[in-house]
């Protein structure tokens, strides 16, 4: 596999990002994976670092080097992060059990397979026209697919914000699986959460990931989603590649090829966010988290 990858995350007009995302690859399969936690401080960082971090342990355990069925991987374990949420929850008498939407994508054998559950979208995009995107368990998603409302009217609804799907929380969530769809070269595909995608339309998502490298565009997108969100705007995340088939970037990074990597080798960058350093919550508080974090985790990693 040859692919360029970029991602970044601002925390926005908010105090704190709740956003988690990170990606890993064998030699023959890569996953890509977004989440955006919701709930108070402490609360939703948990529920979207829990679904990262096991997704990608899950995929270290089974990818062989390839996933043998994705979209049943997808399925089970992101059904896995579910139950590890909730039995967090309960574990520490919590009054709420913390909720996260998530949107992930396994790329093997030149094909991608995608689920997700919630409003943080999928885009597969080639030549300046959208392939194929994942669409919001949302309530202004219903009404623009009744036909209520227009795709402008809905960037600006009253209740953009509002899901009926998520990971975590009291109901078992409803995962959406796609693909499956073969690559060409130069394809972009970005996952992103709504804080992103919900300031920008989709004329200039297209435009941006068809005419320039992700390395150059999903910043000026960032850019761009963050300044009009304004004072208030929500956390905003995007995790974006290139696929390439004989394409050689050069000595960054951001270019990776596995041609040579040993077949019991995973590479895995899951992002290094703490939990916000705030004046309410001590080292100690953030170091209990993690180690309770990472105990859920373990509990659930097999």
């Amino acid at each position: 596999m040859k692919f360029t990858v970029f991602q970044e995350s601002r925390k926005g007009g908010r105090q704190y990002n709740q956003d988690r995302y990170g990606y890993s690859y064998s030699r023959d399969a890569l996953l890509l994976v977004v989440a955006d936690g919701m709930g108070g401080h402490l609360h939703g960082e948990v529920a979207a670092q829990i679904t990262v971090e096991l997704l990608s342990d899950q995929f270290q355990k089974k990818a062989t080097p390839i996933i043998h069925n994705p979209n049943e991987f997808l399925h089970d374990a992101l059904l896995r992060c579910h139950d590890a949420i909730y039995n967090y929850a309960i574990a520490h008498h919590l009054i709420e059990v913390p909720r996260t939407t998530i949107v992930a994508c396994i790329i093997q054998d030149g094909i991608v397979y995608w689920a997700h559950v919630g409003d943080s979208r999928f885009y597969l995009i080639r030549n300046g026209q959208t392939i194929a995107q994942t669409r919001d368990h949302s309530k202004v998603r219903k009404l623009v697919d009744a036909g209520l409302i227009t795709e402008e009217e809905a960037l600006h609804h009253a209740e953009k914000n509002k899901i009926y799907n998520c990971l975590g929380g009291s109901l078992l969530p409803e995962i959406e699986i796609g693909g499956k769809v073969s690559l060409n070269d130069s394809d972009a595909i970005l996952l992103c959460t709504d804080g992103f995608w919900g300031c920008l339309n989709a004329e200039e998502i297209n435009h941006f990931l068809s005419s320039f490298p992700v390395l150059f565009s999903v910043p000026q997108l960032m850019d761009r989603a963050e300044l009009r969100g304004g004072a208030n705007s929500d956390n905003l995340t995007a995790l974006a590649i290139n696929w390439h088939d004989n394409y050689e970037f050069g000595d960054t990074e951001a270019f990776v090829s596995t041609q040579n990597l040993d077949i019991n080798t995973i590479s895995t960058h899951i992002d290094d966010q703490s939990f916000m350093t705030a004046p309410e919550i001590s080292e100690d508080d953030i170091e209990k988290a993690i180690a309770e974090i990472q105990a859920a985790i373990n509990k659930y990693s097999k």
